[in-house]
């Protein structure tokens, strides 16, 4: 069979008489209509079905990450639960350290007497206004003192061992006009816990 007569017999198919065109029609045919149905199947189902399968696998994928971080926290509960009862307790003891509105003249009398039991002659104690922050507020004090260095030392080392926290910032010391003294320059911070204000 050579090719105008295969043309011949295409062109001349009957679709109402099906079961007499030639076989190589026939499987033509058939391949051609399960390649359509076949993409037709993938086009209208399996193609959302492995579009739902991807949205699973990365699903599967946070899951298992976000349950081996559970995982894990439970099995670190017990340690998690004394980290945070040593918290409670280190926080707790901080707070006491913090005084109270009422304790706040007593802390100031604290500062002057350590500066003056070493031997500084105080030019400027001027306790500022509170500045609230988030659970605390903060007392500014400026101090100007005149003294040696083993002096300022020494007040240091006093306002450090003070039962209260107070923190010294913005340091400046500088000799007096008479060179036999310098005077130092601070400002003490102490702090007051506001939850008893609420």
């Amino acid at each position: 069979m050579n090719l105008d007569e295969i043309k011949q017999q295409i062109q001349g198919l009957d679709f109402s008489d099906i079961g007499n065109w030639p076989t190589f029609v026939k499987v033509g045919a058939v391949v051609i209509l399960s390649v359509v149905v076949l993409g037709a199947g993938f086009w209208l189902d399996t193609r959302t079905q492995l579009d739902e399968l991807d949205l699973a696998e990365k699903k599967e994928v946070e899951l298992k990450a976000n349950f081996e971080g559970k995982q894990h926290k439970a099995a670190n509960l017990v340690v998690y639960r004394e980290q945070m009862d040593e918290m409670k307790r280190s926080f707790g003891t901080m707070l006491r350290q913090l005084p109270s509105k009422t304790e706040i003249a007593e802390l100031l009398v604290d500062i002057s007497q350590t500066g003056l039991s070493n031997g500084l002659e105080f030019e400027l104690f001027k306790p500022d206004a509170d500045k609230p922050a988030e659970f605390y507020a903060e007392l500014p004090i400026k101090i100007k003192v005149t003294g040696d260095y083993h002096e300022f030392g020494n007040f240091v080392s006093g306002v450090a061992q003070l039962p209260r926290i107070v923190t010294l910032h913005d340091i400046n010391i500088a000799p007096v006009k008479d060179g036999a003294n310098l005077t130092m320059e601070l400002t003490a911070k102490t702090y007051r816990y506001l939850e008893e204000e609420k």
